[in-house]
């Protein structure tokens, strides 16, 4: 039986209505290409694009743009870049076509991006209330720092990074995975569910870190982790991934961990 790129596209949004405008697109086939071999990562690098070809995939499922932008195709600082250039010749001459799980990935029920996420830190049975954009969670009391070390450690993260009041007992969490860490999602959520501390992807940093800084010195302590961006995302690209090893036994599955973009020195 032939499995085309629309078959597995149709598999990966599921039951989701069509999104107008989505930036879930395949780039570099039509849909009626057959699939011989999907490669699974959370961002298409330079480097997970060449592994995935030398894997002998011809579809790239990924979580985020290749090209620097949510919408690249606003971005007109872009289309002649020589980065973005190099990257789509590469594309082209290697036969592989990459498909954007991104929008519908995020309305599906559950989202696979926290679902991943939640398991990798053993807290999908502590989960409370699952929002449209974050996870309320009620788990064991202990330390900020010491839940933030447990973060750590449990998704083999070289860094992380904490303020507010690191030595105040949290029981209460809020979890926002990717860009959702900005104020407008998360100062609402402190209040609203009366958090102790939010783990997020990332988020501007003078928003919600500098209104934890300040709830601290005001006497109203709360905290924040910021583990990454791809850090937060990339469990649910694994899930992903079993996904389709499931669905599609007959078919090689590769799931591609990306490497920390920035260096600790």
């Amino acid at each position: 039986m032939t499995i085309t790129m629309q078959d597995v596209i149709a598999e990966l949004r599921g039951t989701v209505p069509p999104i107008a405008d989505t930036a879930d697109t395949l780039d570099g086939a039509s849909p009626e290409t057959p699939v011989t071999s999907i490669a699974v990562a959370f961002m298409p690098t330079q480097a997970v694009i060449e592994q995935a070809a030398s894997m002998g995939a011809n579809l790239l499922v990924v979580h985020e743009s290749p090209y620097y932008s949510h919408r690249p195709e606003h971005a007109p600082h872009l289309a002649d870049d020589p980065v973005c250039r190099f990257k789509r010749d590469f594309l082209r001459q290697s036969g592989l076509a990459v498909y954007r799980h991104h929008d519908y990935c995020h309305r599906l029920q559950p989202d696979p991006i926290m679902t991943g996420l939640l398991q990798s830190l053993a807290w999908d049975t502590h989960v409370e209330a699952m929002l449209p954009t974050a996870a309320v969670l009620q788990v064991p009391a202990r330390r900020a720092a010491e839940l933030a070390a447990y973060v750590k450690a449990n998704l083999r993260l070289p860094y992380v990074r904490l303020t507010g009041d690191l030595d105040m007992r949290c029981e209460r969490i809020g979890v926002l995975v990717g860009y959702r860490g900005g104020g407008a999602n998360a100062i609402p959520l402190f209040r609203e569910h009366k958090l102790d501390l939010i783990v997020a992807g990332e988020g501007p940093e003078w928003e919600t870190p500098e209104y934890v800084r300040d709830a601290a010195s005001q006497g109203s302590p709360t905290s924040l982790l910021a583990i990454g961006h791809a850090e937060s995302e990339e469990p649910g690209m694994r899930v992903v991934a079993e996904q389709l090893r499931g669905r599609y036994p007959e078919l090689p599955v590769h799931f591609i961990p990306g490497q920390p973009v920035f260096q600790i020195i």
